[in-house]
């Protein structure tokens, strides 16, 4: 097939596509970034220049594909860090440059990288922008046939723990304990996504998608082995004080109280009320495998 796919080179974007080409697809590969195109065309895909929120652009990027694969890319938005930016609004613009172009040009085999939590909009923070996407989307006439990727928590988002450690000796959250929770990587990700462009699709489908459940404690005892700090701890603050800690850093107030929610919901199990009723089949990549990554980064 010939395939239009987002996410550039990065964590998921970039496997995804070797593995396409792997598999015998011809893929066009977006990104925003210019200085990309080289290490794009490398890999042997085509590369697309551009936003997505150009729908002149979008449209040149998937003229004459067989299916395509979408996803939210924040940084089209905005900085995280302007507290003038509408990220909600951002997302449902998005959501209906997809809908328009994808009308446009009849492409009917669409996956979109959607989320836990995206089964509701109500008491999941920042999570509810992907409830939206996937909403406007189911508007798309029946012969649209539209797969949902929903991964729980990359285990990479715990790289952003990293000053802490360094500067506290703790991972701080606002969630945590005892209770093992989802975690995945990215490269699982893009395995199934591979996979499921693949395979049939009919209709509109869902697939969480996790590789290993393990709880904040155990991440903590893990984390703190592979970077010879066996004393660190995952501290659990307010809701409040987890907000403070966001926009003392200069983080988007939008962003800020929709990430606390978002791990309030987390904390209470709300976010995995569909997840479990709907529980993947675990990954390839367990958690001690990310440790060592986490290591190395750490150490540099």
């Amino acid at each position: 097939m010939k395939i239009t796919a987002m996410g550039s080179l990065g964590n998921i974007g970039k496997p995804l596509t070797r593995e396409l080409i792997k598999n015998g697809h011809a893929v066009t590969l977006i990104s925003s970034t210019a200085e990309r195109k080289r290490e794009i065309e490398a890999m042997g895909a085509r590369a697309a220049i551009g936003t997505i929120m150009d729908t002149e652009f979008l449209k040149r990027a998937f003229d004459g594909s067989d299916a395509v694969y979408l996803m939210g890319i924040w940084e089209a938005m905005g900085s995280a860090m302007d507290d003038k930016v509408d990220f909600e609004s951002g997302f449902i613009k998005m959501a209906h440059n997809y809908k328009k172009v994808l009308e446009q040009t009849g492409i009917k085999k669409i996956i979109y990288l959607s989320t836990i939590g995206a089964h509701t909009a109500n008491g999941i923070g920042a999570l509810k922008y992907h409830h939206h996407v996937e909403q406007v989307l189911n508007r798309l006439p029946a012969a649209f046939l539209i797969k949902y990727m929903r991964p729980v928590g990359f285990y990479t988002n715990l790289l952003r723990s990293i000053p802490t450690i360094k500067a506290e000796g703790a991972i701080v959250q606002n969630f945590g304990g005892t209770a093992k929770e989802p975690w995945v990587a990215p490269l699982d990700i893009a395995h199934t996504i591979a996979r499921e462009m693949g395979s049939e699709f009919k209709g509109r489908e869902v697939r969480y998608i996790a590789s290993e459940e393990i709880s904040a404690v155990e991440i903590a005892k893990t984390l703190g082995t592979a970077i010879g700090r066996p004393d660190l701890k995952w501290m659990t603050i307010s809701d409040q004080d987890m907000l403070n800690r966001m926009r003392s850093h200069g983080m988007n107030a939008e962003l800020s109280k929709g990430f606390v929610e978002m791990q309030a919901a987390q904390r209470n199990g709300h976010l995995y009320k569909d997840y479990y009723h709907n529980r993947p089949e675990p990954g390839k990549v367990k958690f001690t495998e990310f440790a060592r990554e986490f290591a190395e980064i750490y150490n540099q």
